[in-house]
């Protein structure tokens, strides 16, 4: 059975999180993704939860205080954004190193400077290689929702790998959506506690974190990389389980009406809705254009992606973060790395819109579109500059 409620989304995730019977949770306030904490703490407080929460005094901490509660079979949780990923960005690469099981929702919002409080990829894209599993979500219910299915992935003995759910700050943490609640029976049917492969305990003590030297520090990578790659089928099982349960299905490449295009739209995030009614609107004139939408981001979709844009003459990549220095963005790279070794790939153009929350509408999808097919060749432009 469920329950649909209009509610906050941050409300929402937080009572996600309560609902996954967390035993410990750490953070510090930042905009936008404060709610969600502020919440916790209340449910903490009020008997609600029975867990420890830790109000730490820097986002560092947080992560810190994680890795520590997570390594002693703790099941933990932390939130931040922007400039707080940027603090905690150290222990976060230790994290992923230690095979430890971390939930973090990270509320996607520009790095300064200038200073920005607004939505945009810039954060994420900074720590992209962190050894994370990664995924975007575009709405509230996939926010809930991906609370029960990153612990449920991360906590697998066979992938043992923290997990973070991306969400547009503001766009998603601060709206009132409709959400379908899950009973807590079938939460706890779909993930049972947390039973730790491995933890630490004064009567049996173990080594995490040990001092390599260059004789092994190579080896532990090739295997760091591996379990990432590996994680993939266990990703795709707990969608599936889920989708069984709720209805609700999730794939690592998502597509909207594609069947036939010759142009694909590919975008990640809330936007990837705003962009449907483009797709919409285009397909109604009668252009073959199709959306595809990155929802797993690490590791990355190779095959899915390269199916869903098959047949497909141009690919038109919206990314909402600069590589500063390079070709774009990083999606439309990591895009053009997909198809490099393909016969015949299709052109690749990309625009890097929506940075610091500055508004994207569905008309300006469709001018991308256009201007896209009407210039030859491939390049990069930051969508909208003022003159």
């Amino acid at each position: 059975m469920a329950t649909r409620v209009g509610m906050e989304v941050s409300i929402a995730a937080a009572e996600a999180v309560k609902q996954a019977n967390v035993d410990v949770i750490a953070a510090y306030p930042i905009t936008p993704q404060t709610h969600i904490v502020e919440h916790l703490s209340e449910v903490v407080n009020n008997g609600e939860l029975d867990a420890e929460f830790i109000p730490v005094e820097s986002e560092h901490s947080a992560m810190s205080v994680c890795t520590g509660s997570s390594a002693a079979g703790a099941r933990s949780f932390t939130c931040t954004s922007s400039q707080g990923l940027a603090l905690m960005s150290e222990i976060v690469y230790i994290t992923s190193s230690l095979r430890l099981p971390i939930l973090m929702l990270l509320a996607n919002r520009s790095l300064s400077g200038p200073l920005s409080i607004w939505n945009d990829h810039t954060d994420v894209m900074s720590i992209r290689d962190c050894g994370w599993i990664q995924v975007f979500v575009e709405n509230g219910q996939e926010v809930y929702d991906h609370v029960f299915i990153g612990y449920r992935v991360a906590e697998d003995r066979n992938v043992l790998l923290p997990f973070m759910v991306n969400l547009d700050g503001f766009v998603l943490t601060h709206v009132i959506e409709p959400i379908e609640f899950l009973d807590q029976e079938i939460v706890d049917r779909y993930l049972p506690p947390y039973q730790p492969k491995y933890s630490l305990h004064p009567d049996h003590p173990v080594t995490m974190g040990a001092f390599a030297t260059p004789a092994l520090y190579t080896e532990t990578k090739k295997a760091q990389t591996e379990s990432l790659t590996e994680a993939m089928p266990y990703v795709l099982k707990a969608w599936q389980e889920f989708g069984d349960m709720t209805g609700r299905y999730y794939h690592p490449v998502e597509t909207y009406k594609t069947e036939g295009a010759k142009v694909v739209l590919v975008t990640q995030g809330s936007l990837s809705e705003t962009a449907t009614l483009a797709i919409d609107s285009l397909q109604g004139a009668g252009e073959p254009v199709g959306l595809v939408k990155i929802r797993l981001w690490r590791p990355f979709p190779f095959e899915e992606f390269k199916e869903a844009v098959a047949g497909a003459d141009l690919v038109v990549v919206m990314d909402r973060a600069i590589s500063y220095g390079g070709p774009g963005g990083p999606l439309a790279s990591e895009i053009r790395s997909a198809l490099y070794a393909q016969e015949k790939r299709p052109r690749i153009v990309n625009f890097i819109a929506g940075i610091a929350g500055r508004d994207v509408a569905p008309e300006d999808f469709v001018h991308m579109i256009q201007q896209a097919q009407e210039r030859p060749g491939e390049w990069y432009e930051l969508y909208g500059v003022r003159e």
